[in-house]
């Protein structure tokens, strides 16, 4: 091992200091600009909230994907913090949108594959019945909008989600649910690149483990939106009720 000299170790604690320092007031500038950006298009009626896969399949003690969640205190976590969400929204008017996945017996929509979602889905016999049902609390309340025709991983694919949100003049997404390193990703991705500005509420969405949920927290989403804990975006939402 080649020694190195102590006064190359402190320089490099003293840079370091001073690079945290630096940042830190601008990793918090960004956050108050997004926090500020949110509020103008909410007040302008331009944001919904999108939630996905809030379904038995996920939620339910018996749901074949609930079996698979390795780290049962984010999904927990997500549970608690998609509650509280859903619940700012419906009070403070803010469109709630749900997308989910049901398929036919023998999921025909999907059309055979060797390999990837289209290969997975109709061998777990996932999102079937009551399965595709949404959980609990998530269940479409009158007027709450249901995209149909999706079939891939993005919220966007194949449904009528995107021609819903041109309709109302919506163009700012806050995204929600499961997984958050496959279908929230995705549709993160899409929504990006449809225009439209997104921010995932990262307590109210969840992975199967700790190490996804990093991955794309640390290294996918600034690429393509923004995000906000829940208490920050149902602090928008309702500020204006008080």
């Amino acid at each position: 091992m080649i020694p190195i000299p102590l006064h190359s170790l402190l320089g490099a604690m003293v840079l370091g200091a001073a690079l945290t320092t630096a940042t830190a007031p601008a990793m918090a500038g960004n956050r108050d600009a997004g926090i500020d950006a949110l509020r103008q298009q909410h007040r302008a009626g331009r944001a919904a909230v999108l939630l996905i896969e809030f379904q038995n399949e996920w939620l339910a003690p018996d749901g074949k994907l609930n079996g698979l969640v390795q780290d049962r205190a984010q999904l927990a976590d997500a549970v608690a913090a998609g509650t509280r969400l859903l619940d700012a929204a419906r009070a403070s008017g803010v469109p709630v949108i749900h997308s989910g996945l049901r398929f036919d017996p023998g999921h025909p929509e999907l059309g055979g594959a060797r390999y990837g979602l289209r290969e997975a889905i109709p061998r777990a016999g996932t999102f079937r019945g009551a399965g595709a049902e949404f959980f609990g609390p998530f269940q479409p309340a009158p007027g709450e909008f249901v995209a149909s025709g999706r079939l891939g991983a993005s919220a966007f694919a194949g449904s009528n989600l995107n021609s819903y949100l041109r309709n109302r003049g919506i163009d700012t997404l806050l995204i929600a649910g499961f997984a958050l390193h496959v279908c929230v990703e995705s549709t993160l991705r899409a929504a990006h690149d449809l225009g439209y500005e997104t921010i995932l509420v990262e307590d109210a969405s969840a992975a199967f483990n700790a190490a996804q949920r990093r991955h794309v927290l640390d290294e996918v989403v600034h690429h393509f939106g923004h995000a906000m804990s829940s208490g920050e975006v149902i602090h928008v939402l309702t500020e204006t009720n008080e």
